[in-house]
């Protein structure tokens, strides 16, 4: 007997719980960390890498604290189950799973907490690529010496692998928090990017993530410096930025509880979700207002 077509029909996709999935980017000292304040403390796990908790002394939340690359990823296929389409011989397969388990116990001592942070990403990155330099494909099969080239290509390949994973962990929000680099191009113009070993990761990361937010100092009406969560992609200031869940105005208050209860809120109409230019100098107004139309 031939089975049916594992289709997903319409209500049943609306009713899969399903976690955000971010990124926070800002410069040091701009109160990241702090933002686990404005967290549930009791359904909150603090993946604390920076050993940096002085900012939230006194928070009452549970954390756990990997110092090396395999347990990043131990933790990551702990908590977020096996990938059924890996070979037992690769990070975050069944076989991976299963050794975490016995190591670990039961994995649903994880199903308590609702929101993982990630503190950093950057530090993250430097964990992996300190475990890559020691790796065969980080050595010249020719010399024997380290290739520079290798260690960043298995890096990258590494840090989208983990991320990628953590993010196909549907029913949990998963924020990463990373420290954001400032620098001046040819043009002597302001550029803003990730800072995380490597190209690969920094380039990819926003296609992988829901949420792409920039926590940064911006003016208030009455010309004070105040912190912000700068959260779409067109934005005067060229921070990185991006939200696909459609419900975020450009700037928001910098509390991450709010934050997420405004993403989990009512949908927003596609109308209201999209907009368009009336017109664009060099583009006809009817291709302008249906930019899918255009060649």
């Amino acid at each position: 007997m031939t089975g049916a077509l594992p289709i997903i029909t319409a209500d049943q996709r609306l009713a899969e719980p399903r976690g955000i999935k971010g990124c926070i980017f800002g410069k040091s000292g701009i109160g990241k960390t702090s933002l686990l304040w404005s967290l549930n403390a009791t359904t909150t796990l603090f993946m604390d890498l920076e050993a940096g908790d002085l900012a939230i002394e006194g928070w009452q939340g549970d954390a756990i604290r990997p110092r090396t690359w395999m347990e990043c990823r131990d933790f990551a296929v702990f908590i977020g189950g096996a990938n059924p389409s890996l070979r037992d011989d690769q990070a975050y397969s069944p076989a991976h799973h299963a050794a975490v388990c016995q190591k670990f116990g039961d994995p649903t001592a994880v199903d308590r907490y609702e929101t993982l942070f990630v503190d950093s990403i950057t530090v993250a990155g430097r964990l992996c690529f300190q475990w890559c330099k020691g790796q065969p494909e980080a050595f010249s099969e020719k010399t024997g010496k380290p290739d520079v080239r290798g260690a960043y290509g298995l890096h990258g390949r590494e840090m989208i692998a983990w991320l990628t994973h953590l993010q196909h962990t549907r029913r949990k929000n998963i924020w990463f928090v990373g420290i954001l680099d400032e620098k001046l191009d040819d043009f002597n113009r302001k550029v803003f990017s990730p800072q995380i070993d490597g190209a690969k990761t920094g380039l990819e990361l926003p296609g992988i993530v829901d949420q792409v937010i920039t926590m940064a100092e911006i003016a208030s009406a009455d010309g004070q410096p105040a912190r912000a969560f700068v959260c779409q992609t067109l934005n005067p200031f060229g921070f990185p930025a991006k939200d696909r869940s459609g419900r975020l105005d450009m700037i928001e208050v910098p509390h991450l509880g709010q934050l997420m209860a405004k993403i989990h809120g009512p949908v927003r109409p596609a109308a209201a979700r999209l907009t368009y230019a009336p017109a664009v100098e060099g583009l006809p107004a009817a291709a302008a207002a249906n930019p899918s139309h255009v060649n």
